[in-house]
């Protein structure tokens, strides 16, 4: 494959980005679930990427805002949801490269811890490690080893504790939605 590059979703990306979530997961719910992110006031353009080959987009990712609250605190996070590259293009390089841009754009951006669910042999090679062991709860039920998190700068999760609330859109459209 030639080289493709990443950057911010723009408006005339929408409808492929919805093509490509589709596509990749095989069923609607993460293209609807990217949909409602995108209408929420919390959404935050700059982490809404694009991977971009010969001006068609061939992968997206997405964070949103998240917090991670416990009876005496709550703490800022972002989730990684959802990562989508087209099937064609797939094991090439676009989804780890969309990751790695993501996390250096959440940096950035200020943002110190990252939330994602998802398969336990790829993200940790991304810094991602277990949640549950780090006391880090999913707010539904899911396998421990799936459910990881990130720390953006050194000491991010220290102390830190609680179960992950995430924007309603995940219940009425996404990863919660039954």
């Amino acid at each position: 494959m030639d080289s493709f590059f990443i950057r911010s979703e723009i408006p005339a990306d929408i409808p492929a980005i919805f093509e490509v979530n589709l596509q990749a997961f095989g069923q609607d719910g993460e293209a609807r679930l990217v949909r409602a992110l995108r209408n929420d006031r919390d959404y935050i353009h700059e982490l809404s990427l694009v991977a971009v080959h010969d001006n068609k987009v061939i992968g997206h990712i997405l964070f949103v805002p998240v917090s991670i609250e416990s009876e005496d605190d709550q703490t800022p996070a972002v989730a990684l949801a959802p990562l989508s590259v087209a099937f064609e293009y797939q094991c090439r390089g676009v989804g780890s490269s969309l990751i790695e841009e993501g996390l250096r754009a959440c940096r950035q951006l200020g943002h110190r811890i990252v939330i994602v669910v998802g398969h336990p042999s790829y993200y940790p090679r991304f810094g991602f490690t277990t949640a549950p062991v780090l006391g880090i709860k999913a707010p539904f039920s899911c396998d421990n080893k799936v459910f990881m998190a990130c720390p953006l700068v050194p000491g991010a999760l220290d102390g830190v504790h609680g179960t992950v609330r995430y924007p309603p859109a995940f219940d009425a459209e996404g990863a919660h939605a039954s």
